[in-house]
Parts: C-alpha cells; structure tokens; sequence
C-alpha cells in the first residue's frame, strides 16, 4: 500500500504506526497493494478552514475525507491491468482536536487517532453515517478494523 503521510501540525504522535495501521485497513477491505491514499495531519485553524470551505461549517473538525470516486461499501474497486494504482483520496485529520475528544471520552488519544484513520479511510471507500442504518455498518467495521490490528476498538 501507498501511504502518504503529512504532518502539518505540532501535536507529537507516532506517524510510522498511522501509516501502517492505514496499510493495514486498506489491506483489510480487499484493495490492490498498489493502492493509494494521503494522510494530512494539520492544526485546528486550518482544519477549520477546510471544514468552512468544503462542508460549509464553522470551527475545527477532527476528520475530512476527500474521495477521488464514489464507491460503494464493501465492494473495492479494482485495479486493471496496465492501470495506474487505484488511488482512494486524502484524510484529514487535525490531532489536537482528537485529543480533545479522547479526554472527553476517557480513551487514549492513540486509540482514538486510529479510529479516525479508520473512519477517514472508510469514508472514503463509501462508508458513511447519514443514518442510522449506514451508521452502524461503519461502526462495526471500525471496531472489527481496530481488533483486527489489535487495537481498543474504542
């Protein structure tokens, strides 16, 4: 897998386990290992002005996911012969503000970093939680990703 990792910010986490935590769920949902995919660790202004600029929200969000295409849950796409790498989109994530709500959970901010690069990726490979349904499908498949790397599935 193709990780891109970036970090643009100043909170202090282990970027090398992020990238291959990433490797791991792209590998888990079935996808080429030519597969690409951008990690953008940023500080809160400039997640809140990602968050202004593309979701027409006011303040800093924990996660954005860009996709390239729009797919459909469980179903990878594939890479053809002679194609370029499948590339899935960018994640961003900004870390202070995950931290926050990690303290506000009572869980490790590790753990709950993970889980955001899980959903990140996941939304953009289709997942999404606009209803209760889809929600609870992306949620499971979070915490199966999380005990499947041996991770709290927080």
């Amino acid at each position: 897998m193709n990780v891109f990792l970036s970090d643009e910010q100043d909170e202090p986490l282990d970027g090398a386990a992020l990238r291959s935590f990433a490797s791991f769920v792209l590998g888990d949902e079935g996808l080429p290992p030519e597969t690409e995919v951008a990690i953008v660790l940023v500080g809160p202004e400039q997640m809140a002005e990602y968050n202004r600029a593309f979701m027409n929200r006011r303040g800093p969000t924990d996660v954005l996911a860009f996709p390239v295409s729009e797919l459909t849950p469980g179903h990878p796409p594939t890479r053809m012969a002679n194609d370029p790498p499948v590339a899935l989109g960018d994640v961003f994530l900004c870390p202070s503000v995950i931290k926050g709500h990690a303290e506000e959970e009572g869980r490790p901010f590790d753990d709950w970093m993970h889980l955001l690069v899980a959903h990140g990726i996941l939304h953009l490979l289709g997942y999404d939680h606009a209803d209760d349904r889809a929600a609870e499908q992306m949620e499971q498949r979070e915490r199966e990703l999380l005990a499947g790397a041996g991770r709290d599935p927080v």
